[in-house]
């Protein structure tokens, strides 16, 4: 029985940077239990705890943003829950702040619409010819874009998963460019991916500065968990 949701804000660094998304939620899953918090579970055959991430971070970027709901059973003060979790996350994750969230709210993955990232690049590439770059992909229909790994080809059209792109300017040896990108659950842009698709060479770090959350009203979000057409 859920009598509370706590959202957490949270950075990670370098050092956990290359966790893979499943082992990030079993971290603040086993950071929750071993501060001590109640975590309310899931109701089956298989209970799990209820907690859930905004959107996967992708291995290798680091974020000051990056926000988890924790469902309780048993009312915490907010502080109180950030002290507990902070003493048991490993390095590299830090929560930074802690508040309450509506029960009744969407769930926090289905809030998630775009997040931003700074990415720096090596700046041996000429700034114009980058600039007639993200010129060309924004003004363009379609982007059909591949993206490979391992042995498995995903091809799709990279265009509408791009909201903006811009460089800022330049930071020690690095084009630093701004990227705004989908982060929903069904249609989301990868920001190595952008990159590559520039035609520029891989970045020397990736940063995700932001994520925008828009509120689903529950009649909405309870028509898209069960596969129906929104009525808008």
């Amino acid at each position: 029985m859920k009598a509370q949701r706590l959202r957490v804000r949270f950075r990670v660094e370098k050092e956990a940077a290359e966790l893979p998304p499943r082992e990030m939620s079993r971290a603040w899953e086993e950071a929750a239990i071993n501060g001590g918090l109640p975590l309310a579970y899931s109701e089956g055959r298989r209970r799990t705890p209820q907690v859930s991430l905004a959107a996967p971070l992708p291995r290798g970027v680091t974020s000051d943003c990056e926000l988890a709901d924790l469902a309780l059973e048993a009312r915490v003060r907010p502080a109180d829950a950030l002290g507990a979790l902070n003493a048991h996350l490993p390095p590299g994750i830090e929560a930074s702040a802690a508040w309450e969230v509506g029960l009744a709210s969407a769930s926090l993955p289905m809030q998630v619409r775009w997040a931003d990232y700074e990415a720096a690049v090596p700046a041996g590439a000429d700034r114009l010819r980058v600039q007639r770059a993200i010129d060309e992909l924004l003004a363009s229909a379609t982007f059909p874009w591949e993206h490979h790994r391992e042995t498995k080809v995903r091809r799709y059209d990279l265009r509408p998963l791009v909201i903006d792109a811009a460089i800022e300017g330049e930071e020690d040896g690095c084009l630093i460019l701004l990227l705004r990108l989908r982060a929903e659950q069904e249609s989301s842009a990868r920001a190595d991916q952008v990159i590559a698709a520039l035609g520029l060479p891989p970045a020397c770090r990736i940063h995700r500065r932001r994520l925008h959350l828009e509120s689903v009203q529950p009649a909405v979000a309870a028509y898209r968990r069960a596969g129906e057409p929104d009525s808008g």
